[in-house]
């Protein structure tokens, strides 16, 4: 993010975040934290700070660790229910302070959006007592308990500079006037050329060469551009190149973007989150791509290998062969050869008199000489040649014992021939899996794109599910959430089920004024059931009975007290008999996204066929997730298996009535 960029950045959050308060921080890595932000009468908003790259608003659903890391739990312990009062950039800089008022007072949370990045937080007394990176440097220290203070500027504040003081941009000399203003002024190198576009002036001239109209220009040009931050005139959009990539994001139009695709949007965060979302995800694809590259080059090396031991080994084969079916069938010959060399040898001839009278021999084509090629009397070695192919044999050996040799050569290429070819097979199944697999893994990948944040439906923050047939069913957690559901949310066409023992949810149905079918009879009553006590008594079956909302009552009779979440049933109770407490845990693909759902055993086998069965045991939720999960990946398809892996534990054991259970149906 540019300079620019952060400051449109601030003007934004300034006009939504402030006055919020922070309901919790996650970090999601070493360098991205996640605050969730509230205020009265307005959506949860998410503030999404990278160091060294990024902050602003994000409307996607981002994964977050089970175990917060030691910063996050620091940041959480002192500006966790704080508000917000006051964004800031610093100095023009690549820094944004956010000032967040807390029982203590004034912290402030810095992150720095240039280098590697770094998020610190100051106390009220400007000290530092937390940061995701702890540094030495010449200029300053990013240390625990010492003073804060910020880096360095870049350049000059272009807010604070007047015309005279553009001047001073002759004095870099020969220096390139775009890489002067990115050293005078703290705008970096895309405005700085933005500017030299926009006043017509070459980007490559002596910053000494710069006339007085040029130099106008240019100031002129910065004060254009910064009254769109002055007067919050912004028009965000993503630039996409003629192949279609998106290569930029930008809060106003720039010149150096004329002609090229805009995507425009509302806000610059919201351009912002688009942008940095589809890049971040191409960028996954991107290292998956690499890797795969990587690896199948490997494994083709491998086979390249391979391949050449192959051929070398059927060459080795074929050529000892054909060497001992030579000796063989010229046995007397070659036996004869050998025989006359070694006894001329014996009759005191010269090794170079034997040589030259075999020659000699050979060229009036004479039987054995005409097989003769060399002699190489240190080893003992004869070289003959037959049929065009030339070979060596052992003097002191005997002729069978040369053929055998061959043929035993022969015998160990074969064993390596066989070897390498079992090898091959295997590198080339390697590759195929890897292929595969990569395809698959790469498809995963380009589907991982995170899923925006819908607003929750008023039943979410209960027990619910929708009945085979269609109707809303939602029912109470605790006793907190029976009465809000009763007080606030019961209507009176609906129908209430509840369990015929104490300690039970009390279960709404929707019923939009209609009769009451079997099957959603059935099924509410499960629910009931199921989230009652009498899981946690481990009852295999309990009668429930369902009333309509003027049956209940909260006024006690007379000196009687009701506990919060009771109710007074008044009338006949229509009862559901001996309804087995069962529970279905499964998932389910919903527009992209695998969704974990549970309830009713026969709502969940009518909506997937990946699912389990539960019912009252002993097994602690914990491992029965676990256990869940397990048995959901050997039924599903290959390509869910990664994403099932990847669901929490706390979603699964969210269905778990009381936090035990064992499987009855796998």
């Amino acid at each position: 993010m540019t300079s620019f960029d952060i400051a449109t950045v601030v003007y934004e959050l300034n006009q939504t975040i402030r006055d919020s308060r922070i309901e919790n921080i996650y970090q999601t890595n070493h360098a991205t934290l996640l605050l969730r932000l509230h205020k009265p009468n307005q959506p949860t908003m998410q503030l999404l700070i990278e160091a060294g790259k990024r902050a602003h608003l994000t409307s996607y659903v981002l994964e977050k660790p089970i175990k917060p890391p030691a910063f996050c739990m620091a940041l959480r312990k002192y500006l966790r229910s704080g508000k917000i009062i006051d964004v800031q950039q610093h100095e023009f800089e690549r820094a944004v302070t956010f000032e967040i008022s807390t029982r203590e007072g004034v912290f402030q949370l810095v992150t720095e959006l240039f280098g590697e990045g770094n998020t610190i937080l100051v106390n009220p007394q400007g000290i530092i007592i937390t940061a995701q990176t702890y540094r030495k440097m010449r200029d300053r220290n990013v240390i625990r308990n010492e003073t804060f203070r910020h880096a360095p500027p870049s350049g000059k504040n272009p807010f604070l500079i007047n015309r005279a003081q553009m001047d001073e941009l002759e004095n870099f000399g020969q220096l390139e006037t775009v890489r002067g203003l990115t050293k005078f002024l703290s705008v970096g190198g895309t405005y700085a050329e933005e500017l030299l576009l926009r006043a017509g002036v070459e980007k490559n001239t002596p910053c000494q060469a710069l006339t007085k109209q040029q130099l106008d220009g240019v100031f002129t040009q910065l004060n254009t551009i910064l009254s769109h931050l002055t007067e919050g005139k912004f028009d965000p959009a993503v630039i996409i190149d003629l192949k279609g990539e998106w290569i930029d994001v930008t809060p106003i139009r720039l010149k150096r973007y004329e002609g090229l695709e805009r995507k425009p949007y509302k806000t610059f965060n919201e351009a912002l989150d688009e942008y940095y979302t589809e890049t971040v995800q191409l960028a996954k694809v991107s290292a998956a791509q690499k890797e795969y590259k990587r690896e199948l080059d490997k494994q083709q090396r491998m086979l390249q290998d391979q391949e050449k031991t192959r051929e070398d080994s059927k060459r080795a084969v074929e050529q000892n062969k054909r060497i001992g079916d030579l000796i063989y069938a010229h046995f007397g010959e070659l036996q004869l050869l050998m025989q006359r060399i070694l006894e001329e040898k014996q009759k005191s001839k010269t090794w170079e008199q034997i040589v030259s009278r075999l020659k000699q021999e050979r060229l009036e084509k004479s039987t054995p000489a005409v097989y003769f090629d060399s002699l190489d009397p240190k080893r003992m070695i004869l070289n003959v040649s037959i049929e065009d192919r030339a070979f060596p044999i052992k003097m002191n050996r005997s002729t069978q014992a040369n053929a055998a040799d061959y043929y035993e050569r022969m015998k160990k290429a074969e064993r390596k021939l066989e070897g390498s070819e079992k090898a091959l097979k295997e590198t080339q199944d390697r590759i195929q899996e890897l292929q595969k697999r990569w395809t698959e893994k790469i498809e995963i990948v380009r589907r991982e794109t995170p899923s925006k944040q819908v607003k929750k439906a008023w039943y979410e923050k209960f027990r619910w599910f929708h009945s085979s047939d269609g109707y809303l069913v939602v029912g109470g957690k605790d006793a907190t959430t029976n009465e809000i559901l009763i007080k606030k949310y019961l209507e009176p066409q609906d129908i209430v089920f509840h369990a015929d023992i104490a300690g039970a949810p009390f279960v709404v149905v929707k019923m939009h004024g209609k009769t009451p079918s079997e099957q959603v009879t059935q099924e509410a009553a499960q629910f009931a059931a199921s989230y009652s006590r009498a899981w946690r008594e481990m009852l295999s079956a309990i009668d429930v009975y369902w009333v309509h909302p003027h049956q209940i009552g909260r006024t006690p009779p007379s000196g009687q007290f009701l506990e919060k979440g009771s109710f007074i049933i008044q009338g006949p109770k229509n009862y559901v008999r001996n309804i087995q407490l069962r529970i279905g845990i499964g998932t389910q693909l919903k527009e992209e996204h695998l969704a974990v759902i549970g309830g009713p055993a026969e709502m969940v086998s009518r909506q997937t066929n990946l699912f389990v069965e539960l019912a009252p045991g002993k097994q602690a939720s914990s491992a029965l997730a676990k256990q869940i999960r397990g048995l959901l990946v050997e039924k599903a398809p290959k390509s869910w298996r990664e994403r099932i892996l990847a669901i929490p534990n706390e979603e699964l054991r969210a269905f778990v009535p009381f936090g035990k259970g064992e499987i009855t149906l796998k």
